[in-house]
């Protein structure tokens, strides 16, 4: 269908394609994509905006590391696929992480890192029943199914599956080799500072938001979720 409003997050190739498949781009900020059929957008930058706008048409995503996305030459066709109504969707959670500061969206990751790098910190891990470990490292990151493509498995974390609605947690450079790492509910996911040797910053989805102080708990839960275009036989 001809004529349909597309928001589009990204440059100026991602513009060509909207006016040459017939469409009308808008080009705002995020927030103003209320009345746009789908979004189309390039990187994992572009998608963690989309998730924290609260956005909730789909998106057709280009050059993602971590959730269905198609190649800049793909895009013609993964558009045309998308107005025929040939175009499945997947679904991915949107995590608040809350502590004292309040909550902040997340849609790959969640980390509490040491400011300076090989400081080694004390942190800790819970899920339903409790207490899970608790390590002496250098942080320790909780990654939804679409982020557990990245640093989680970079880090010796498993790929999780999407629509699982669970978290890989996993030590970053942990002291000892023995730390492991766990598959949790996303909704019983608690990280904590125990002791700190230099200050630690919590990080969601790679962006350093503020400093954690020891004893603090950090919740995990699902605020929302994602739509995003997925295309077997041209995307990932």
């Amino acid at each position: 269908m001809s004529g349909q409003r597309v928001g589009v997050a990204g440059d100026g190739q991602l513009l060509e394609a909207v006016e040459a498949a017939d469409c009308v781009p808008i080009t705002d900020d995020p927030e103003a994509f209320e009345d746009v059929a789908f979004v189309l957008a390039r990187g994992d930058g572009a998608v963690v905006e989309l998730a924290r706008s609260g956005i909730e048409v789909p998106a057709l995503v280009v050059d993602s590391e971590g959730v269905p996305s198609v190649s800049r030459d793909r895009i013609r066709a993964a558009m045309e696929r998308v107005l025929g109504g040939d175009a499945a969707v997947e679904r991915h959670p949107i995590v608040a992480v809350a502590g004292s500061f309040g909550s902040i969206d997340a849609v790959f990751d969640v980390a509490l890192m040491a400011a300076e790098p090989a400081r080694i910190s004390e942190f800790s891990v819970s899920g339903p029943d409790g207490r899970i470990a608790r390590f002496r490292a250098d942080g320790v990151v909780a990654s939804t199914p679409a982020g557990s493509h990245g640093y989680n498995r970079r880090a010796g974390g498993p790929v999780v599956a999407a629509g699982t609605g669970v978290a890989s947690v996993v030590p970053i450079a942990p002291f000892s080799t023995s730390a492991g790492h766990w598959v949790l509910p996303i909704e019983s996911v608690e990280l904590a500072v125990e002791r700190d040797e230099t200050p630690v910053e919590l990080l969601v989805d790679g962006r350093r938001e503020r400093h954690v102080a020891p004893d603090e708990r950090l919740t995990l839960s699902v605020a929302g979720r994602l739509e995003t275009y997925t295309f077997p036989g041209i995307g990932r």
